[in-house]
């Protein structure tokens, strides 16, 4: 199915979304195809969401209103979930995109995923891991400063780019890493990236960008546990530097 012919359907929990985002996840929703349902969910009597009430007609998002119907509880998380599984079985959609820091959508995801759809996650870097990993794909809204001369078209997920030594004390992404290459790893001992990736993409809501890095590649060569070398009809391979130290070179 091309892009231009699936759905999306937005769903935004505006209590625990930074608004200063929204052009940025709105472009990356257009690379999976149009979104057809723009809601925000919030009590918007407050001024709280007076930052998401200045961008709701720009962006065409529907506001859904929600009172704190009791101190210490929020209607949000259970109207925004209703929503979600009407769409799911009265609407078309093919990829749901869930904005919001709050690990009480992870049942959601889960769900959602579980009937065989596309499920976005986005959230700040505090996001509980359960939610994050319950995402087909889950990016960290904080980025760099957007330079003047940028443009709205121009903006872009860019988050602070992690050094080798803090990519490499990062178990889990090195453990993640290693698995894929391994397990795509032909008999000359090199792994194609493309075949990395979709490992990587099959295990966890993996994105290099929220290291810093808008390609893959350039994420496996600043680790620097890795080699990468563009190989005869192959394109570029990826190599544990371990493997090839047992190899001799």
């Amino acid at each position: 199915m091309q892009t231009s012919d699936r759905f999306v359907a937005l769903f935004i929990d505006a209590d625990n979304a930074p608004a200063s985002h929204v052009d940025v996840i709105l472009g990356e929703l257009a690379n999976f195809g149009t979104v057809s349902i723009r809601r925000a969910y919030g009590n918007w009597k407050g001024e709280r969401l007076n930052s998401w009430e200045r961008l709701l007609h720009e962006y065409a998002i529907q506001p859904i209103q929600q009172f704190d119907l009791t101190k210490g509880k929020n209607a949000t998380d259970m109207a925004l979930a209703i929503d979600a599984m009407d769409a799911l079985y009265s609407r078309r959609v093919d990829v749901f995109a869930l904005v919001s820091s709050d690990s009480d959508f992870t049942p959601l995801a889960t769900r959602l995923q579980a009937d065989g759809k596309t499920v976005v996650g986005f959230g700040e870097r505090k996001t509980p891991a359960a939610f994050v990993n319950a995402c087909s794909k889950f990016l960290f809204l904080e980025r760099e400063q957007t330079p003047p001369e940028a443009s709205d078209a121009e903006a872009t997920i860019s988050v602070r780019r992690w050094n080798a030594k803090e990519l490499k004390c990062d178990a889990k992404l090195v453990t993640l890493l290693r698995s894929a290459v391994q397990s795509a790893e032909a008999d000359d001992g090199w792994s194609p990236l493309g075949r990395v990736g979709s490992l990587i993409g099959n295990q966890a809501s993996f994105d290099s960008r929220n290291y810093g890095y808008k390609k893959l590649v350039d994420l496996f060569r600043a680790i620097d546990l890795f080699e990468t070398e563009n190989r005869e009809g192959r394109g570029i391979c990826v190599r544990d530097k371990r493997r090839g130290k047992a190899n001799g070179g």
